[in-house]
């Protein structure tokens, strides 16, 4: 499962996730402007076949409706934590972002 790490979240979290997500990617690492633009980061995702973007940043709920999925989106609601915590509560919904990945009808899923 090819996931994209928005800029709002740190990039210490791709080698906290390489053992459970070994396809994990931050933004700052596809060659895109810094800051880049959310459209941007979509259009790269769609264009690089990384079918979720996990992000804090609820505009993107507004991209899966304008535009669809992919990429589908994981937003995370859980307030300002650390970035174990973080890694710590995605390797937790292992399962819930398999079962977004493979959906056909789900595009958005909400941690909180």
């Amino acid at each position: 499962m090819k996931i994209l790490l928005d800029a709002n979240l740190s990039y210490r979290l791709v080698k906290k996730l390489s053992k459970t997500y070994p396809e994990c990617l931050h933004v700052t690492r596809t060659g895109l402007s810094i800051p880049a633009d959310d459209l941007d980061i979509w259009n790269w995702a769609k264009d690089n076949n990384y079918l979720i973007i996990i992000t804090n940043d609820e505009d993107f709920k507004i991209l899966v409706d304008r535009f669809g999925f992919p990429p589908k989106i994981v937003l995370l609601r859980m307030g300002n934590r650390s970035t174990q915590s973080v890694a710590n509560v995605l390797q937790d919904h292992f399962d819930d972002l398999l079962e977004l990945n493979n959906s056909l009808e789900m595009g958005i899923l909400e941690i909180f």
